[in-house]
């Protein structure tokens, strides 16, 4: 008989499940009205914000993240929010100051964030124990997550390994954070039973259903004994998304697994999100294609995400018909770039190079900036050595940093709060992060705030005269 013991649920659909699925464009006002429900279910923790959320809250919404956080904070008080944070990148691009990193972790925990589930593409640990520290300062649950990919160097050993180091930083939970779906059934129960033997702290699983396999995969790492899955509400569930938050309850209902979630209550809810996805669907960000089987997956390695991409990138070029091509040149790069897992920052610089290496005829004639600096050492520790004749090719006799990429960057929060000021646009401490993050993002936005504080007034002595709202 298994052993009994209740599985929670990290629910997905506020921030993962339309990030994955419908470009990250669910509003605030398409969350709010359910939010009480939310709170009601018992879920172990609601993902809402991080990740794309805050750059498409930004770029594509005319919404403060910040106001999105605390109006979600004051509508779900009982259940613990959570986001996702690129360790030293937050939510930009690139590696930021440790200041910056202490300032953003402070502030989101202060604004009603209670787990952070911070990684580092390259699982590189230096890259994650500032945020790590930062978030166990100001008592918020810092959830470390390993990127979790395969290759040579990427055993089952490799990732238990990593979740003890992860530990003894001081994290409070670990994630298997399987971004591609690429982790398979009988591995997963492997790789959980590997990690509970050597960490005493939760162990949570997060999927995606891309290949077919996350329900599976889940089954199987619950019967290993992980503590957490992450599902997401069968609207916006499955196919590149996590698995449907609904039929899982339902299957442990009665095991020695049972999450104790009423299905009435989550039925309620996701009649809710049917009208968001037909609203997401009529608008063309939701596409049917996203809920297929796609078992190039499991072939390439290539995240749903970054399918799309290379998709798009070819388009531009007018060579649709190379994706081919492009797919199994793919984990070529992936191996001379020392098997950096897929996952945003890493994915876009390995499938761009590889676009390039097919569209020009000749591996490596051209290659893009964040090549060279991923074979410098810009990004982090690689999980392998590069192959040392592409090194030698792409960067000749420049030198490769060994150290802490973050080492290089003196503290940055005093400047960008100063340009911001001298620029006028700050309201709000917050707004330091947003500029530092996205500069001319959150500048944008900030004008179309500034500008919706005031209205043109035409009926008065018909002439135009702004009047605050």
């Amino acid at each position: 008989m298994a052993k009994e013991h209740k599985v929670r649920i990290t629910e997905t659909i506020l921030r993962d499940a339309h990030q994955s699925q419908a470009a990250t464009r669910m509003t605030t006002e398409e969350m709010l009205p359910v939010a009480p429900k939310l709170d009601q279910v018992g879920y172990w923790s609601l993902e809402c914000w991080g990740g794309a959320t805050y750059d498409s809250c930004l770029r594509y919404l005319h919404e403060d993240p910040w106001d999105r956080l605390r109006r979600l904070k004051e509508a779900i008080p009982n259940t613990p929010l959570q986001m996702l944070l690129r360790g030293q990148n937050l939510l930009g691009y690139k590696h930021y100051a440790d200041d910056m990193v202490d300032a953003f972790v402070k502030a989101a925990i202060a604004n009603g964030i209670d787990v952070i589930r911070i990684f580092d593409a390259l699982n590189d640990v230096r890259n994650v124990e500032t945020a790590v520290k930062a978030c166990v300062k100001y008592k918020g649950h810092a959830q470390v997550a390993l990127s979790y990919t395969t290759s040579p160097v990427h055993t089952l050993e490799y990732f238990a390994d990593l979740a003890l180091q992860c530990q003894k930083m001081g994290a409070s939970s670990i994630c298997i954070k399987d971004m591609a779906g690429l982790l398979l059934p009988f591995d997963a129960y492997k790789l959980v039973k590997m990690i509970k033997e050597k960490v005493s702290i939760p162990v949570d699983l997060h999927t995606h259903n891309t290949a077919g396999v996350g329900d599976m995969t889940l089954l199987k790492a619950i019967e290993a004994g992980v503590d957490i899955v992450d599902t997401a509400l069968s609207p916006l569930g499955n196919g590149t998304a996590q698995p449907a938050t609904e039929p899982m309850v339902r299957i442990l209902q009665g095991s020695p697994y049972d999450t104790g979630l009423d299905m009435n209550l989550l039925n309620e809810i996701a009649t809710h999100f049917r009208g968001v996805a037909a609203r997401l669907t009529k608008d063309g960000y939701l596409d049917p294609r996203v809920m297929a089987v796609d078992i190039n997956a499991l072939i390439y390695q290539v995240p749903g995400g970054m399918l799309s991409n290379l998709i798009s990138q070819l388009k531009k070029q007018n060579a649709d018909n190379r994706l081919l091509e492009v797919l199994e040149e793919v984990p070529r790069v992936r191996e001379d770039f020392g098997y950096p897992p897929l996952v945003t920052p890493t994915s876009q610089i390995v499938g761009t190079q590889a676009v390039l290496n097919v569209l020009t005829g000749e591996r490596y004639k051209m290659v893009t900036k964040e090549s060279k600096g991923m074979l410098r050492g810009e990004y982090g520790r690689l999980p392998a050595e590069p192959n040392p004749d592409i090194v030698k090719k792409i960067l000749g006799d420049e030198p490769r940093i060994t150290h802490r990429p973050a080492d290089d960057i003196a503290p940055e929060m005093d400047k960008y709060r100063d340009e911001l000021k001298k620029l006028g646009y700050m309201e709000q401490e917050e707004d330091v992060l947003s500029y530092a993050m996205f500069p001319q993002v959150a500048g944008d936005y900030f004008k179309y705030r500034q500008a919706e504080k005031y209205k043109i007034d035409t009926t008065i002595s018909g002439t135009n005269k702004v009047q605050p709202i």
